[in-house]
């Protein structure tokens, strides 16, 4: 796999003589000035390329010979009594399949003999190792980021498995914890009983900080306390995944804590629920993510038109911007090897600046074998209603009397990854998602 990543990034640069890339693989990170070591995770544009999943090391990716060097960290024994086995040349060699391996302390010598006329960074810090060089060497950053984010946003098919091995396994954790939940528990035992079917299935690294959020602290969009003790009588809303072989799943679901929709919680989760199924059905390459969420706020605003939390017409609400209140985030984003993965935005692409969809974290054209998330929702954020219920210009489009008796509602969010096909698309997601299925999970 990680010999086509590299194949593929070749491709982008063009066969200048004496040009090579430089990448710096991850360090362990420790907690403030303790010995705390926190989980390692290597740098995903290093491990792209590499397939390396330990700390230290640093490659160059010769780009006329296509020649992959591998610089390994020189350990003593020392290190063996508190850290594990010291590996070998031959082992590393033999693991990962480098053209060339050496040790760190070797890079500017094998620099000075493949003599580059320019080096390929990804960062500041990078481009310092070089600037003493003799003979005096170009550094680039900006082109190896384009080339990465350009070949990292098109997955192959070995990245693709690991996508739905990562996905099958969410769906089996989430499936968990909802078919468990009780009025009563804690939001931090959502995290305890997802984290075990993690596990279990060898997955140890989550691919971000889960949200566990119940009541009201479900509008909050990065929620992490996960402290609140559930209510019979209100919605849990549970964005959280893990990682297979770095690949991210990231998937999003609201549930009633007691197991039955109330009339309202069931008008407004019908509400996301058609949004984010017309969306899905539109996806196919060449349709723009811009327009994909435009048309998850117009559905939603539709929706709560009928329900009478906003008035006016649908034209009028969504000209003024009304959908931003309650969706105030985009509707999706590029999922891979980073929970919100590369190539959002290419070059020259700037953020529409436009409440709400200002957020959208990829704007472009879908072609095949991108992946990316769909999770439009709906959110009571006081901070946010508040203010608008005395802005003359937005007041006109609220219905004030229904919107107060939510304002401790929370929000409904319902997310799944998606693959992007030659005509259409593949949904990785496959946990319960109808009102039905899910509360036929939670009372089997």
């Amino acid at each position: 796999m990680h010999y086509k990543h590299r194949d593929k990034l070749y491709s982008l640069f063009s066969q200048t003589q004496q040009s090579i890339i430089f990448l710096e693989g991850a360090q362990v990170m420790y907690r403030y000035q303790t010995d705390y070591e926190f989980a390692f995770r290597q740098e995903s544009n290093f491990w792209y390329v590499s397939g390396v999943n330990e700390p230290d090391c640093m490659a160059i990716l010769n780009i006329d010979s296509k020649e992959f060097h591998l610089f390994v960290p020189k350990r003593d024994m020392q290190y063996a009594v508190w850290h594990g086995y010291v590996k070998s040349l031959n082992q590393y060699r033999s693991e990962y399949s480098p053209d060339h391996v050496h040790y760190v302390d070797e890079l500017h010598e094998v620099v000075k003999k493949l003599e580059p006329s320019i080096i390929f960074c990804l960062d500041e810090s990078s481009q310092k190792r070089f600037r003493s060089h003799e003979p005096e060497v170009t550094t680039d950053s900006e082109a190896l980021i384009e080339a990465l984010n350009d070949a990292r946003v098109i997955k192959t098919d070995e990245e693709l498995k690991c996508l739905r091995k990562a996905s099958q396994v969410n769906d089996e954790a989430f499936k968990r914890v909802i078919e468990s939940w009780k009025p009563g528990m804690y939001e931090y035992q959502a995290k305890a009983i997802f984290t075990e079917v993690q596990m279990s299935y060898g997955l140890q690294q989550d691919a971000y900080n889960g949200i566990y959020a119940s009541g009201p602290n479900s509008a909050i969009l990065h929620y992490v306390s996960n402290t609140r003790q559930t209510q019979d009588g209100e919605l849990f809303l549970i964005d959280a995944g893990f990682e297979y072989k770095g690949y991210a799943a990231d998937f999003s679901r609201t549930f009633p804590v007691n197991g039955r929709f109330s009339t309202y919680q069931a008008a407004l989760y019908d509400v996301v629920f058609t949004a984010q199924k017309q969306v899905i059905e539109a996806i196919k390459p060449g349709i723009r993510m811009e327009d994909l969420h435009m048309m998850s706020a117009s559905t939603m605003m539709e929706g709560l038109l009928d329900i009478g939390i906003v008035k006016g017409s649908l034209n009028s609400i969504m000209e003024a911007n009304i959908f931003a209140l309650f969706f105030p985030h985009g509707l999706g984003h590029f999922l891979g090897l980073d929970t919100h993965d590369v190539g959002g935005y290419p070059k020259g692409v700037e953020r529409i600046d436009r409440p709400g969809i200002f957020y959208l974290r990829a704007r472009r054209e879908l072609e095949a074998g991108m992946v990316i998330t769909i999770e439009p929702g709906i959110y009571f954020v006081p901070a946010v209603l508040g203010p608008a219920l005395k802005d003359p210009s937005k007041q006109i489009f609220l219905n004030a009397k229904k919107i107060h008796q939510f304002m401790d509602f929370g929000g409904i969010r319902i997310e799944d990854n998606i693959v992007v096909t030659k005509n259409s698309y593949e949904n990785l997601t496959h946990i319960a998602k109808e009102r039905n299925e899910i509360e036929r999970l939670m009372n089997s």
